[in-house]
């Protein structure tokens, strides 16, 4: 009776240490897998499909994308499709995210306002691309989450509020760069007034239909509008919804 109870434990015990070592070997796995996915993610998503920009594939390179992304979802960070968030929210898929900052063209001494912070992935990549970035986001939990990230992170020079997109952020206006992360059914006036001449902003705009639309802000304060590509985002909620009914 002895001697089978102790063959019970040692069994245990290897059963266990198999359990470990498993789960050891996985972590490495996914530690191993990540640099390439993200090398992956930069020739087959990006570079291949029209990102040129060097400072821009190097700052998608350099941000980790897997820590922006529900820990359910680290073994996809680099997949090139939206993932949930929580709160009904989406992180944009790779392409996308480079594809708007391409167009908005930052310069390393902009300043630039990002709508819609959700998991603070396009405030990080932006935050390597120009001097300060000022992000809002209308729901209070995604704010507190992007912002103890970004802070792990250390991006220091992003700046996350509570508010309503909609209107902006006007007390840190002009923005040279304005990316919008949510689609409201029309243009908002706050956005366009807060973009400085030479300024751009990359927006989807529309309700089932959306484009992507650039508006560029000319010296005399006139704007060009400038739409490329049939695009889906969560929609705008605040004040642009209340408009919108």
């Amino acid at each position: 009776m002895w001697a089978l109870t102790v063959a019970c434990v040692l069994v245990a015990l290897w059963l266990g240490c198999r359990e470990v070592d498993s789960r050891q070997a996985e972590e490495a796995g996914n530690r191993t897998s990540i640099p390439a996915a993200r090398q992956r993610m930069i020739e087959e998503h990006l570079r291949s499909r029209g990102i040129r920009d060097p400072r821009i594939l190097e700052a998608m390179a350099s941000v980790p994308r897997e820590e922006f992304v529900l820990p359910s979802d680290r073994a996809n960070a680099y997949a090139d499709h939206p993932l949930g968030i929580g709160e009904g929210q989406t992180i944009s898929q790779p392409y996308i995210v480079a594809y708007m900052t391409q167009l908005a063209e930052p310069e390393s001494t902009d300043r630039a306002l990002e709508v819609g912070t959700g998991s603070g992935y396009q405030a990080a990549v932006l935050s390597l691309l120009v001097d300060t970035v000022y992000t809002v986001e209308i729901i209070p939990t995604l704010t507190q989450r992007a912002t103890r990230t970004l802070q792990r992170l250390g991006y220091g020079n992003v700046v996350a509020a509570t508010r309503d997109g909609y209107q902006g952020w006007r007390e840190h206006a002009p923005f040279d760069v304005i990316i919008v992360t949510a689609a409201p059914d029309r243009v908002p006036a706050p956005l366009v007034d807060q973009l400085a001449p030479g300024g751009h902003m990359v927006i989807p705009v529309g309700s089932f239909w959306q484009e992507l639309v650039v508006i560029t802000k000319r010296s005399d304060g006139s704007v060009v509008t400038e739409r490329v590509a049939d695009v889906r985002f969560v929609p705008m909620t605040g004040e642009a919804e209340r408009l919108s009914r």
